[in-house]
């Protein structure tokens, strides 16, 4: 599904969006007892406040810079992301460049990679960016909207890194810099108490799925998440032992196939917190350890897309010519809704909204942006 934003008035555009995704009767959850803790002009200052502290305590604790990002890439080079693999992206034609088709990137997970061997990165060192996309297939409620902005960045391995141990120490290191966000907060505002565990804990989906085999996949998060405050699932994307996969993943970034011990596989995986707010399991990240050659080559096979390979980003990697690295995304205005303990997403981010949900949201005292 493909669409020129060059032919399409932003009317046109908003129309084709409502009508297609039927944006009306979204889930959207009204907390009982809501209490707004910053007015806007205020959560405006807090969100700036957050979003220049985190980036520095992330770059500081995992050896990142920033470096430029793009908005969209060319078609055909393999080198957007595909997510679940399934998302379509918002794609326009190039005039200056012949009618050439350009796609509004899902996130740079592969970008990224380029840009290590690019710059030729040293292992221990890596780039973070300031990533803006738009995903047309989401659901909009309190969690979700078309707009995504998040902190996605990429580091440098060397080949004996890619392991579990090396995984879970860099999910420490952002939780610390998350609970040190918190604390700033608290210091700011003190009547934002803050709610994390001083630790995460680490769950991989085939053992949560044993725990509660009669839940589906996101009961078992609910569970988990609410047990523990804070949690890192491993291994999403390859069949558990129902023959059903925790959550989709596509099969070219993130390294879901490679054995880990005790019969589980991945090294890769999402960082959960339990919002008080809303009584749910509150996703903030999803980040791994990326493919090797022979792990890409594994899961095309897997996800029988092997045509995948002829594209360029592909053929790079699966010729060994790209470092190896371990990468993530980190939702900025997901972040800010957090520890700020707003209720809604749009509280921290300006987007567009069913008026229907606006409504219900005025009524309840969330003033969305």
């Amino acid at each position: 599904m493909h669409f020129s934003l060059s032919r399409l008035s932003y009317l046109h555009l908003l129309l084709f969006l409502l009508i297609h995704f039927k944006f009306i009767n979204m889930p959207l959850i009204i907390p009982a007892k809501y209490k707004l803790k910053l007015l806007p002009e205020t959560t405006e200052v807090a969100i700036k406040s957050i979003k220049d502290e985190f980036q520095k305590l992330l770059g500081e604790a995992l050896n990142l810079r920033r470096v430029t990002a793009p908005l969209f890439v060319l078609s055909g080079t393999g080198l957007n992301d595909d997510l679940n693999g399934v998302e379509p992206p918002v794609g326009f034609d190039i005039t200056a460049m012949e009618g050439r088709h350009a796609e509004v990137v899902h996130s740079l997970a592969k970008w990224k990679r380029t840009k290590l061997g690019a710059y030729d990165i040293a292992p221990g060192f890596g780039i973070y960016t300031d990533m803006n996309a738009i995903r047309t297939t989401e659901e909009l409620d309190n969690l979700h909207s078309l707009y995504v902005d998040q902190w996605d960045w990429e580091k440098t391995i060397n080949q004996e890194d890619r392991n579990l141990d090396y995984l879970k120490d860099t999910v420490k290191k952002i939780y610390q810099a998350v609970r040190a966000c918190e604390k700033m907060v608290f210091r700011q505002f003190p009547h934002i108490t803050p709610t994390l565990p001083e630790e995460i804990t680490f769950i991989h989906s085939e053992d949560l799925e044993q725990e509660y085999p009669e839940l589906t996949a996101k009961e078992r998060e609910t569970k988990a998440t609410e047990k523990y405050g804070a949690i890192f699932i491993i291994g999403i994307g390859a069949p558990l032992a129902s023959g059903e996969p925790h959550d989709g993943r596509a099969p070219d970034y993130d390294d879901w196939i490679t054995p880990t011990g005790d019969g589980h596989c991945g090294l890769n995986g999402d960082i959960l917190l339990w919002n008080k707010v809303l009584g749910i399991p509150f996703e903030l990240s999803s980040m791994g350890i990326r493919v090797s050659p022979d792990s890409l080559a594994r899961q095309l096979e897997a996800r029988g897309c092997q045509e995948r390979s002829k594209f360029s980003f592909h053929k790079s990697l699966l010729a060994g010519e790209l470092p190896d690295s371990i990468g993530g995304g980190i939702g900025q205005s997901r972040l800010c809704m957090f520890l700020l303990q707003k209720a809604h997403i749009g509280e921290v981010q300006a987007s567009i909204w069913p008026e229907q949900q606006i409504e219900a949201c005025e009524k309840a005292g969330i003033y969305l942006l």
